[in-house]
């Protein structure tokens, strides 16, 4: 028989098609071999551990068939002490049984850095410094010295600091600044649109003070509260454009797209 007349013999394709068809079932056989192995299909989505203590979180760990692992303790302004803060992977993810979920918790303790001198320098290398190192800058006084514009002291709480102290991270510092016979003036900045951080910021880097805040009642909310915009100053930046060093303006906040001609004066405005 030639090859030709083999290759196309039923006996030929038979054995052919057979073959084919038991390749298939062990491919088959090895995919569900392994799907079982490595427990694909039994998946578990992530729970969202953020605001829970360590032992909540080992409660709801259990109760999904998860393992976790406290990976590090820092601490954030605003979160409970002791609570988680993140973790990896994300709530909602698919993960596999006994997976373990990286957490971390925030601090009982507020983290601190160490104060760098900041006196006999000038308010803007002061102003740089702080910021390098976590904290804001707070009120802007005044003293008499021969020496305009040079940082004669720091203070926290009324409390005078010196190089070395340690401060909590994130809080702000009172700088006493020099001032010369006579008034000092500096520009008023124009404040209108801006949220209160960047007005503040604007404020300091004028070595100005942040005055009364007046709120809309509409801000219901630390997040209203957040996303709110100046409407009006005082001074207005209409009837004067320089102010003395030191002064304060007084800022009046409003939801982002409300109409300031409805704008109601809390009970007991806040003072910065």
């Amino acid at each position: 028989m030639s090859l030709r007349n083999f290759l196309t013999s039923r006996t030929f394709l038979k054995h052919l098609l057979f073959a084919f068809l038991l390749i298939a079932v062990i491919i088959f056989i090895t995919l569900f071999w392994l799907k079982m192995y490595t427990l694909q299909s039994e998946v578990i989505e992530v729970p969202d551990f953020s605001g829970l203590t360590e032992s909540q979180a080992e409660t709801v760990a259990e109760e999904n068939h998860l393992r976790f692992e406290i990976t590090d303790s820092l601490h954030f302004n605003g979160a409970e002490p002791g609570a988680i803060v993140e973790q990896v992977p994300e709530p909602g993810l698919k993960v596999k049984k006994n997976r373990v979920v990286y957490l971390v918790i925030n601090s009982t303790v507020p983290e601190k850095v160490i104060l760098p001198k900041l006196s006999d320098i000038s308010f803007r290398q002061a102003q740089a410094m702080i910021e390098n190192c976590g904290l804001k800058t707070g009120n802007i006084t005044f003293e008499a010295s021969e020496f305009n514009d040079l940082v004669l002291k720091v203070k926290q709480n009324s409390r005078e600091l010196n190089q070395g102290d340690e401060v909590i991270k994130g809080s702000s510092i009172d700088i006493v600044i020099g001032k010369s016979s006579g008034n000092i003036d500096t520009p008023l900045p124009d404040l209108m649109g801006l949220s209160l951080s960047e007005a503040k910021n604007q404020l300091s880097l004028n070595m100005l003070n942040t005055g009364v805040l007046i709120y809309t009642g509409t801000l219901l909310t630390s997040a209203d509260t957040a996303a709110a915009i100046i409407w009006k100053q005082y001074p207005s930046i209409a009837n004067t454009s320089v102010v003395s060093i030191g002064s304060s303006v007084d800022l009046w906040l409003t939801g982002a797209g409300n109409d300031s001609t409805e704008i109601a004066e809390p009970e007991t405005p806040e003072i910065q």
